[in-house]
């Protein structure tokens, strides 16, 4: 791929997560949530570039994604909780596609799982207080939830898209 085109379809992934992330903002009042808890939909495009681009473009959207939901939806707080959380599961993510040591189904649960340490972790830093880290059983468990129907629609896509558009 060109670097045009890559340039291209950078900002087209982007704004696909950034569509998916408005849609959840959205749906949030429709669910009344436990607070952390999202079903973490821009994580669809997520997986999805982490088999068919690799780890350094797929970052690239994580990042930009993650600073324009802050700057749109939230604020500076949004951003370092989600910062944390997409650093510890991309890293996780990387090692666990790298190595095949799962489908793209546990990768997703893997990543969500450990986003949700990782804002835990920045709250447990932040708030100064470990009594937070009770609160991963909740989050680990709908992180389980979510992995699976982000793995779920990202595999599907990884099967449905051809490698021979990019």
């Amino acid at each position: 791929m060109g670097k045009s085109k890559k340039i291209a379809f950078l900002g087209l992934c982007t704004a696909l997560a950034l569509i998916l992330a408005y849609a959840e903002v959205m749906m949030q009042p429709l669910f009344p949530s436990i607070p952390g808890i999202k079903m973490g939909l821009p994580n669809v495009i997520i997986v999805f570039l982490l088999y068919r681009q690799g780890p350094a473009f797929t970052a690239g959207v994580s990042l930009a994604r993650i600073l324009l939901v802050s700057i749109l939806f939230g604020n500076a707080m949004t951003f370092l909780y989600s910062l944390a959380g997409a650093v510890l599961s991309l890293l996780v993510m990387i090692l666990l596609r790298r190595f095949n040591l799962m489908s793209a189904v546990g990768v997703s649960v893997a990543g969500g799982v450990t986003h949700n340490l990782g804002q835990i972790l920045m709250a447990m830093v932040l708030l100064e207080t470990a009594e937070l880290g009770y609160y991963m059983v909740v989050l680990t468990v709908t992180g389980i939830i979510a992995g699976i129907l982000v793995g779920l629609c990202g595999s599907f896509l990884i099967k449905k898209i051809p490698k021979k558009l990019f």
